[in-house]
């Protein structure tokens, strides 16, 4: 599945809050923020986070740089409660055993390239899937996403997919970021755009419709 392409299409246009300050430490851990599926957000596209500066927990907590961290798949659930549903989390291949690819990641959580260190699969209010990612080297993860096209909500040490449209509207107004490698993208003045951790990749609180 390609999440970015298709989460942008579901989500109108919609923005993610402008007012975090700072899109991410991209700077040092090699762990900066990104989400990035090619369409992977709503490929059916019908379908307070993190405010504490300093805090590092691992609870979906937001660092200095702004971008939340959370230390297993457990804690990126919690942190996407707060936005948007995200009910019986399961690993990726206990979802994918009954659900064949409606879920983000099933070939490349396999692939060392990518950098994913657990995936597993919640589902959101209208029982579409949600892909949860830690990731242990973001700009490995962020190099994978620029060769795929794919693209992603990310945070600090982690990636979300969400297919449903209502998902993606919820998790708009996190502290996520919406990692894309799409030269074109042009982000209307007023919103946040960065540099990622890999070159010809940004980070924006602007999703295109």
């Amino acid at each position: 599945m390609r999440l970015s392409r298709s989460l942008a299409t579901g989500a109108a246009a919609l923005a993610l809050l402008a007012t975090l300050s700072g899109c991410g430490s991209d700077s040092e851990s090699g762990s900066g923020a990104g989400t990035g599926a090619d369409s992977v957000f709503g490929s059916d596209a019908d379908s307070d986070g993190g405010s504490d500066g300093g805090s590092d927990g691992g609870s979906g907590q937001a660092t200095t740089g702004g971008l939340p961290r959370a230390s297993d798949t457990e804690s990126v659930a919690s942190y996407l409660n707060r936005y948007t549903p995200c009910q019986g989390v399961v690993t990726g291949d206990e979802y994918d055993s009954g659900h064949d690819g409606d879920a983000w990641g099933t070939d490349e959580s396999e692939d060392p390239a990518w950098g994913i260190e657990e995936r597993a699969v919640c589902t959101d209010g209208s029982d579409r899937p949600i892909a949860l990612l830690t990731v242990s080297d973001m700009k490995e993860f962020q190099t994978a996403a620029k060769a795929s096209g794919d693209e992603f909500l990310v945070g600090e040490d982690f990636a979300v997919v969400p297919v449903g449209d209502e998902a993606i509207r919820g998790l708009q107004q996190s502290d996520l970021r919406f990692l894309t490698c799409d030269a074109d993208l042009a982000v209307p003045s007023g919103f946040e755009k960065e540099p990622a951790l890999v070159d010809g990749c940004v980070l924006t609180n602007y999703v295109p419709e």
